[in-house]
C-alpha cells in the first residue's frame, strides 16, 4: 500500500513514531477481529425461525481505503496511511457483517442470514455503508460509522448513520484492537435495537 497524500505537520508524526506502515515486512503476530459482545445463548439456534420474520444483513459498500485488511490512520483531511503491524482477519464490510448478524440473532431471537439465502424471503433486508473503521492521528481516537437503510415489506426504505469513537487511543495495534471491537460492537447494538423497532 502507498500514503495517498503525506501533507501533515511534522508535529503531527511525532505522535505516530513507527506506527504507520506503507507495506510489506514480517507475518503479524496476531489478526484484529471484531467479537460480538451480544451473543445468543447456548443451545439458541441461528438457522431456524420463520422466514416471515427473517433479517438479511448484506455486506456494506466502503470506499477503497476500507476495502483492505488493514486499519486505516488518518494523518489529515486527506492523508491516509495504515497502522503498522495491525492486521485484520476479514476486510472491514465482512467483519461487521459478521458482528451485525450474531448481534441481531442475540438481541431479536429471530432468524438472520448474512447475505440471501435461496429460496428465502427475508422480511427486513439491511443494507449499508461502511463510512468509518479506523484510528485517527489528529486526536488519538478510534472511530466506526455506518450508514444503515433498512429495506422492510410494507414499509417506507429508511436509512440512519450510526458512530462510535473511543478517544485517547495509543496508536499501536495492540490499543487500537479492543478499541476498535468496543467502536463496533456500540455500533451493531443501536443498529439491532433500531431494527427491532
Amino acid at each position: 500500500m502507498r500514503i495517498t497524500r503525506i501533507a501533515a505537520p511534522l508535529a503531527l508524526f511525532g505522535l505516530l513514531p513507527a506506527c504507520v506502515s506503507i507495506g510489506g515486512g514480517d507475518a503479524p503476530e496476531q489478526l484484529i477481529g471484531l467479537t460480538s459482545q451480544a451473543v445468543a445463548p447456548a443451545g439458541a439456534s441461528s438457522t431456524t425461525g420463520k422466514a416471515s420474520t427473517a433479517i438479511a444483513v448484506m455486506e456494506a459498500e466502503t470506499e477503497d481505503r476500507l476495502n483492505a485488511k488493514r486499519v486505516p490512520v488518518r494523518i489529515d483531511e486527506t492523508g491516509i496511511a495504515y497502522l503498522e503491524n495491525a492486521f485484520l482477519v476479514d476486510k472491514p464490510t465482512r467483519l461487521m457483517q459478521h458482528l451485525l448478524a450474531e448481534t441481531l440473532r442475540a438481541q431479536t431471537g429471530r432468524l438472520v442470514f448474512e447475505g440471501i439465502e435461496p429460496g428465502a424471503e427475508p422480511r427486513i433486508r439491511l443494507h449499508g455503508r461502511l463510512i468509518e473503521m479506523g484510528y485517527d492521528a489528529r486526536d488519538s481516537s478510534v472511530t466506526v460509522t455506518y450508514d444503515a437503510i433498512r429495506i422492510e415489506e410494507g414499509r417506507e426504505v429508511v436509512s440512519r448513520r450510526f458512530s462510535s469513537t473511543v478517544p485517547g487511543i495509543a496508536p499501536d495495534a495492540a490499543a487500537v484492537a479492543p478499541a476498535l471491537n468496543q467502536a463496533a460492537n456500540t455500533v451493531a447494538m443501536e443498529i439491532a435495537n433500531w431494527i427491532a423497532q
